[in-house]
């Protein structure tokens, strides 16, 4: 049989030739190398910054709108060095109750407009809206004014001189476009769902937003230098934390904000192709007594026992791993009043049995204290969603078995759980909040004022108050803090709860990420840096 040969070579050695010059060739570039999808649980309800409530829609909108300045991490928002510029590129105080603030130069709307001293007056007339009702709304109706001093200067006015004002007119506020929003009723912003309103003057500009599926996001040129290197943000939405760990563990999503528990963690870390990045978490956790009525747990000495009757660091790590700590009262690992010099009671179960004693709960035959012929006995409320509140409270319940009382764990859906906590019918549930720089929030959950606002257990301690409305007032950072120290102090002594994990979240992240540095105030706000590798693919 005759081969077939050209000028000299056969086709069969041709063939091979060409297959290892094919092999030699270098591989195609990465089809994702330039998108990082993201994984999300559950959609936001709208992108119009006064309206974005959930996290979810905060997140995105950090990469379209800006705040005239930005609180870095770790800084108190007292403190003026702090502030990195945002939309303003400088700003300083002009009297006890006035800022000036100056916008950066050639600052553009995504759609092309500049952005001017208008529409930042615009955004706080928004944010005090009370149709819009905005969550800042509180802090700047009747409160916060801004008014143009010319094109490109905005005056912030204050009703009054306080230590916060620079935190007020900077975090709460995302500037809007006036040329947009300015022509359509407050009414209507809800229910409007135009893409091409969603306009910012941050570093990405909306592509799509497909509902009940995908956020997308490009590089906006109009946006302050630099271009982000990733040419695309997508946000894919899914119901619940299972199904967003599943899109990353099946390579369809390259991030995810937290993994909650280490079992999970482990899953991701399984994977060659996945890391996990450890960063502070802005959360922390406690279980809530209601002190009203009658109850075992509206005697503080009652509490106070209960309290030192639980290793609530052995909890914490048991629930979320390493990292996680048990704070010293209601405030995360991220907040910058985080000391060991603030006083907790400590872990020492023979002094809590004694304090029962002392109380007059005695241990019966069956193990369960009684003051006469009342049990030492209460329930926890959970809602039935969240597999952490549930655990912690079965920890709680071995613990307190220890010295004799009797507890119930309640799981119940979260719309019942929130109805219960709000008409007082509990004696005990497991929350947890996230922080914002400012303490301020502490008198919403804690003081006697939040009563019927976040403060279900009914807390009320003169003592208390005062010590948190002189920490709030004080401008000077250092002075302030031992005044906020001094207030836990006397919170923690009157034992209204038991503050039992601040966690450290980790994030499932792509190996193709580059290194990358997460702002637990605003995970993703430093995305505009963030560069994506082919993998070696």
């Amino acid at each position: 049989m005759t081969r077939l040969r050209i000028r000299g070579i056969s086709l069969a050695a041709l063939t091979a030739l060409l297959g290892l010059l094919a092999a030699c060739k270098p591989s195609p570039p990465c089809a994702h190398c330039d998108t990082l999808v993201i994984a999300a649980v559950n959609e936001p309800s709208s992108l119009i910054p006064p309206l974005a409530v959930e996290s979810v829609g905060r997140d995105i909108d950090d990469q379209l709108y800006e705040r005239l300045a930005d609180l870095m991490p770790g800084h108190a928002p007292t403190d003026s060095s702090g502030y990195k510029p945002g939309l303003a590129s400088s700003w300083e105080q002009v009297d006890s109750v006035t800022w000036r603030f100056h916008l950066r130069a050639n600052a553009r709307w995504s759609d092309g407009p500049p952005v001017t001293a208008g529409d930042v007056v615009f955004s706080f007339t928004a944010y005090a809206d009370s149709v819009l009702d905005a969550l800042a709304r509180s802090t700047i109706a009747g409160h916060i004014t801004a008014t143009a001093a010319d094109s490109t200067t905005v005056l912030v006015h204050f009703d009054h001189a306080y230590a916060e004002q620079l935190y007020d007119a900077t975090w709460n506020v995302r500037v809007l476009p006036a040329h947009i929003w300015g022509k359509i009723p407050t009414s209507d912003w809800a229910a409007d769902t135009a893409a091409a309103h969603l306009v910012g003057s941050g570093p990405f500009k909306l592509a799509r937003w497909t509902r009940g599926e995908v956020v997308e996001l490009v590089p906006s040129t109009t946006g302050a230098p630099p271009v982000p290197a990733l040419a695309h943000l997508l946000w894919r939405f899914v119901p619940d934390p299972d199904a967003a760990l599943n899109l990353v563990l099946a390579h369809e999503a390259d991030l995810l904000e937290t993994l909650t528990t280490p079992e999970r963690a482990a899953r991701v870390e399984a994977d060659s192709a996945l890391a996990v990045i450890a960063y502070p978490s802005a959360a922390y956790g406690f279980v809530g007594y209601h002190l009203a009525g009658n109850g075992p747990l509206s005697d503080r000495r009652v509490r106070r026992a209960l309290n030192m009757a639980v290793d609530r660091a052995a909890i914490a790590t048991q629930l979320f791993g390493a990292g996680a700590k048990a704070p010293p009262g209601p405030i995360s690992q991220v907040l910058w009043l985080w000391s060991d010099s603030i006083h907790t009671l400590p872990f020492d179960t023979a002094e809590a049995a004694h304090q029962l004693d002392q109380a007059g709960w005695k241990a019966g035959p069956d193990g369960v204290r009684r003051s006469g012929a009342r049990k030492l006995a209460f329930d926890i409320l959970v809602p039935g969603t969240s597999t952490v509140r549930r655990r912690a409270a079965e920890a709680l319940q071995e613990r307190w078995r220890q010295v004799g009382a009797a507890v119930t764990v309640t799981a119940v859906d979260f719309p019942v759980f929130q109805q219960r906590l709000a008409t007082g019918k509990f004696d005990a549930y497991v929350a947890t909040y996230l922080d914002e720089p400012s303490p301020r929030g502490l008198a919403d959950q804690w003081t006697k004022a939040g009563i019927g606002a976040l403060n279900f257990s009914g807390y009320a301690s003169p003592a208390f108050d005062r010590l948190l409305a002189s920490a709030g007032a004080e401008p000077n950072t250092a002075i302030a803090r031992t005044k906020w120290w001094e207030a836990l102090d006397t919170l923690n002594a009157d034992a209204p709860a038991l503050f039992l994990f601040a966690p450290v979240n980790r994030a499932a992240v792509t190996r193709r990420l580059g290194p990358i540095s997460i702002n637990p105030w605003s995970w993703l706000s430093g995305a505009r840096g963030w560069k994506l590798s082919d993998g070696g693919q």
